[in-house]
């Protein structure tokens, strides 16, 4: 899957001020991520605010995401849970032409063993017509998808083609570098980590910060596929402050806020989210200042 290689990102849902879902804003994302050089867009993931949006709204957002995209870079759309007949069903409903692969996170707040895991996932790629990703991200699920059981599931389905590794464990990582199959992708979800994990043989990021400096983003990653360590950690070291701070209240309120900064769209979230405060605002827009 080369289309999966380099740095795609986890959009936002833009919001307007009475919590309607704000198309124009999100048009501005898009177009600002493509032109700047992210490889591809990633489509209602936890960044997304996934929980709190409709059925309906999904829809549109994936409608607009298209109409904005219009074919120039591939599309990987977040359909997952912790009801896998309910995977199913959105999987089955869902028009998937044009979208290159299913994010599908790991089954969250039920804690199932590996092998629940493991049987969650063969159900989800069995009933799918296009290829899957495995996301892990234990601080959301409470639950850590092992390595053991991610190799597992990587050489039993062809159709599952890459991991969202999200542990923010380096070891956990590795191992999965170290004895993946030669065609399976290990994607960074930790943005922090993310050049270190390429350098080390991954295939990339999808990115939160990303789609606020995609263009210093992208490149940082795309020099570390070619193995140019000094160069792609000059640019990580740039970014490192502000990847810290998006991450310092919660997901999206901090990227929100940084887009509203750089006027692309508002900082309004979906409850039980909240803004981020002033006080980080002040940090976020003090950096961007400097940047």
């Amino acid at each position: 899957m080369k289309e999966l290689i380099g740095t795609g990102v986890a959009l936002v849902t833009p919001f307007k001020n009475d919590l309607s879902v704000d198309h124009e804003a999100l048009k501005r994302i898009v177009k600002f991520n493509i032109d700047n050089g992210t490889d591809y867009l990633v489509i209602s993931g936890t960044t997304g605010e996934s929980v709190t949006i409709t059925k309906q709204e999904k829809k549109d957002i994936i409608k607009t995401i298209k109409e904005a995209n219009k074919g120039r870079v591939p599309m990987v759309l977040g359909i997952g849970g912790n009801n896998t007949m309910q995977v199913i069903e959105e999987i089955k409903s869902t028009d998937l032409n044009d979208i290159t692969a299913i994010l599908s996170v790991s089954p969250y707040y039920s804690k199932p063993t590996q092998e629940g895991l493991y049987q969650h996932f063969k159900a989800i790629v069995q009933a799918s017509p296009i290829p899957i990703i495995l996301y892990n991200v234990p601080g959301r699920t409470s639950k850590n998808m092992e390595p053991v059981t991610t190799l597992r599931l990587a050489n039993d389905f062809d159709n599952i083609v890459a991991v969202k590794e999200a542990g923010n464990n380096m070891a956990q990582y590795l191992h999965l570098l170290r004895d993946k199959p030669d065609d399976f992708l290990v994607i960074s979800g930790d943005d922090d980590l993310a050049l270190g994990v390429t350098l080390a043989g991954g295939s990339g990021v999808i990115s939160v910060i990303g789609q606020a400096f995609p263009e210093e983003f992208s490149k940082m990653i795309r020099l570390g596929l070619q193995g140019k360590a000094k160069e792609s950690y000059d640019l990580h070291f740039r970014l490192m402050e502000i990847t810290g701070l998006i991450f310092a209240e919660n997901n999206p309120a901090g990227i929100k806020a940084v887009l509203e900064a750089l006027k692309l769209c508002n900082d309004t979230v979906r409850l039980p989210l909240i803004p981020a405060t002033q006080a980080l605002k002040d940090k976020i827009k003090s950096f961007i200042k400097q940047f």
